[in-house]
């Protein structure tokens, strides 16, 4: 699996947490049934994870190789105020599959961000 973050804008750059971090700090959560309706990322416009930039067609391809190899028996991990942290590729896949829900495991208080203040190119990958 490829080294992923899940990024939230800050003063100087971005919050990041590493989604492997999240996955087992996540591990032991109960599953819940989230609509995909209730997902606000996906009336969102699409962004490169970390950047203002508009994506390639190349890009675009990658992620929808992404989509394809998603796996949905892995639950989608949420943020406390149900922002996907990790899974976006597994939304996109349920909601092509016309599902109506999606498995998530949901914090009920954010971790602190595994660094401060960065930007995507300065982390390890």
């Amino acid at each position: 699996m490829r080294k992923q973050y899940y990024f939230r804008p800050s003063a100087h750059g971005h919050y990041a947490w590493d989604v492997d971090r999240l996955v087992k700090l996540s591990s032991g959560f109960k599953r819940q049934k989230v609509r995909l309706s209730a997902i606000a990322e996906l009336d969102e416009p699409f962004c490169l994870e970390g950047s203002n930039e508009v994506p390639t067609y190349r890009q675009i391809a990658e992620d929808v190789r992404l989509t394809e190899e998603a796996d949905l028996r892995f639950p989608i991990i949420m943020s406390s105020n149900r922002r996907v942290m990790d899974g976006m590729h597994r939304v996109l896949k349920a909601l092509n599959g016309g599902m109506e829900t999606i498995d998530a495991v949901i914090f009920e208080q954010d971790p602190e961000p595994d660094y401060v203040d960065v930007y995507p190119s300065q982390l390890p990958y």
